[in-house]
């Protein structure tokens, strides 16, 4: 696979994608699923689809709305007064630096808006930015609806996740009055972003008392539209399982996330070419690569093709920069599932991944971690039932969101390691039979066991006191442990074959015994964690839908102070762990095994989140014995 790797045509795609997506319109996002589509076509994929899914800010799939299509004509922002030099003068030109529009900006009156510029202090009133331009230090999607509500004329973000950078935009990726996307309920404020070095200047003006005027001009509109996603298949020998490969277009960067699409193409085509050319057999199960909007077009398609989704076993999810090798922060992090979807795929990316460094890249540092989201890794939510693996590394450079994530700071090296591993990890498990389920299901044993260790030596580290909880905590991770491994039994299907099951339960009853001795060597008995109010062992929540509760139908001043859970933190994984028959009190002490005791009010949570009719709460009949 290495050998067969095309870094001049992987870049190439890089920079196709880029061309379009950096202008992070609707029609330009079209361009580029249309380019994919091609480009999977020309691979010799089958069955490549583009497929369309609704953008009216209404629909939802999961309980995410799904956005407004967004397109850009042109857009500046520069200062009117006081007096300034020429270069001084232009804040934002859309023309020239795309990011320097935030994405779903409203438009202006046709001659264009100017206001006064006031910065932003919490604390103080409405009145004082009504009708103003108002200069944010923090990111200003988090003001949007206050903004909206002090009925201001227009937003200018300051903030830069890296300041040093002195001449870049930040790019404001949301902009709904709620949430994260630009809705029908949302309201079309102009909205820029300026530089590090522009924002020192205005702040510098006002701080001397002097009254800054800008004029804004922003040709931009919102409409029902379309997502667009393509998909394409490299077909299996035997009808029936799929293994995933998916990741993010529509986004301005060439890090984040050209490189990802990109170098899941190339692993699809190399992978084909060795197939059709007999270098590789074929693989007994399909290998299926989608590429879609962020989080609302994989919701989109899960929505769609639940049987699709209910036939795919594993999953690789690529959000995935490319960076130069002789940056630091340029190493390779794959984060693993949450625990409530421990499977083989945890420790079979490690396998895969401990393999290619050591025998082609020994110098580059790589590492697993737990499970951490805030892109298209959620598939492990039982509700959907898809082990993934996200693979992830820094940019050297930081250039996260940023005007100066560009196809020039793109590392080949880096996308030859990642192509690779990605296209070994899926093809490795669509093409399993005996000898890798014993492969997979002894690397699971392996982890279960490296998991337990490790807790136990975390609650010995631990003052006497605080270890009351650690031998249910123990026992947890021993359970997840089997659990990860008998997950090796749905890959091989039924019936497995009688030498499998007899090690994977062999492998249960070792991380068992495992788990007990180190129960006992702590102290042993019932779980003595903190206790969870009696309410929570007397309900039981049902979920209603799969995926996440974002709240982007609900104002802030109506949340009751709870998150708008999107990706991670107690609020998901505690909602991952309701099964609709695990009481709250379990589904609590769960979570607290996974991520540690919390103050969160789980029970204030679920109470709201059903009062909104997210999910359902029912009594249980009879009181736990």
């Amino acid at each position: 696979m290495r050998a067969e790797f095309r870094a001049g045509e992987t870049l190439a795609r890089v920079n196709e994608i880029h061309a379009n997506d950096r202008w992070f319109t609707t029609p330009r996002f079209r361009a580029t699923a249309e380019y994919l589509q091609k480009q999977l076509t020309g691979a010799g994929l089958h069955n490549v689809e583009l497929l369309t899914f609704p953008a009216n800010g209404r629909t939802q799939a999961g309980f995410w709305t799904m956005p407004l299509a967004w397109d850009a004509e042109d857009a500046t922002l520069e200062i009117v007064s006081p007096n300034v030099s020429p270069a001084q003068r232009m804040l934002a030109d859309y023309r020239q630096t795309p990011q320097s529009l935030c994405n779903w900006s409203g438009p202006t009156p046709p001659g264009g808006l100017e206001a006064e510029l006031v910065e932003w202090h919490d604390g103080l009133p409405p009145s004082r930015y009504r009708g103003k331009f108002v200069l944010t230090a923090r990111d200003v999607s988090s003001l949007k609806w206050a903004l909206v509500q002090a009925g201001s004329a227009g937003a200018v973000n300051t903030f830069n996740e890296n300041p040093s950078l002195r001449d870049s935009h930040h790019w404001i990726a949301a902009w709904g009055d709620f949430s994260w996307a630009f809705t029908a309920a949302s309201t079309p404020l102009p909205c820029f972003s300026i530089t590090p070095a522009a924002s020192g200047l205005l702040r510098a003006r006002l701080a001397a008392g002097e009254r800054v005027v800008l004029r804004a001009r922003s040709l931009t509109r919102h409409y029902a539209g379309e997502l667009y996603a393509v998909t394409g298949l490299i077909t299996g020998s035997s009808p029936g399982q799929e293994v995933l490969m998916l990741g993010h277009t529509s986004e301005p960067g060439a890090q984040d996330n050209a490189t990802g699409v990109a170098m899941m193409t190339e692993a699809m085509a190399l992978l084909e070419r060795l197939i059709s050319s007999g270098r590789l057999p074929a693989p007994r199960r399909s290998i299926r690569m989608l590429a879609m909007p962020e989080m609302f077009g994989s919701l989109s398609y899960i929505a769609r093709y639940p049987e699709r989704m209910h036939r795919t076993v594993a999953a690789l999810c690529l959000d995935t920069p490319a960076g130069n090798y002789d940056f630091a922060n340029t190493e390779y992090t794959f984060y693993v599932n949450p625990l409530v979807a421990a499977s083989f795929a945890d420790s079979w990316i490690t396998a895969v991944a401990g393999q290619y460094f050591a025998r082609h890249a020994r110098g580059r540092k790589w590492r697993w971690r737990p499970f951490v989201s805030g892109t298209d890794n959620y598939l492990g939510d039982p509700m959907i039932g898809v082990p993934v693996i996200f693979p992830y590394s820094g940019s050297g450079v930081h250039t996260h969101h940023n005007s100066e994530d560009t196809p020039d700071a793109v590392d080949p090296r880096s996308l030859q390691d990642m192509t690779v591993i990605a296209a070994a990890f899926v093809y490795s498990i669509a093409a399993a039979d005996e000898p890798e389920y014993q492969m997979m299901a002894a690397a699971a044993s392996a982890r279960g066991h490296e998991l337990l260790a490790h807790a136990a030596l975390e609650a010995w580290q631990q003052p006497a006191a605080a270890r009351a909880a650690a031998p249910g905590r123990i026992r947890f991770f021993a359970g997840r442990g089997q659990a990860a491994v008998n997950s090796v039994l749905s890959l091989a299907g039924a019936p497995a074959i009688p030498a499998l099951r007899a090690a994977v339960d062999e492998h249960r009853r070792a991380l068992a015994r495992a788990g007990e001795f180190h129960a006992r060597s702590l102290g042993g008995g019932a779980d003595r964690s903190r206790p969870v109010p009696d309410e929570a062992d007397r309900i039981i929540v049902r979920r209603k839908r799969f995926g996440t509760i974002p709240l982007d139908t609900i104002p802030p001043e109506q949340r009751e102070g709870y998150p708008a859970a999107m990706f991670q933190g107690p609020a998901v994984i505690a909602l991952w762990w309701c099964d609709g028959r695990r009481t709250l009190s379990e589904v609590i002490r769960l979570t607290q095994y996974e991520l540690g005791e919390t103050d969160f009010d789980f029970l204030g949570y679920f109470r709201f989140v059903e009062k909104h009719g997210f999910v359902e709460i029912v009594q249980r009949l009879s009181h736990p014995r």
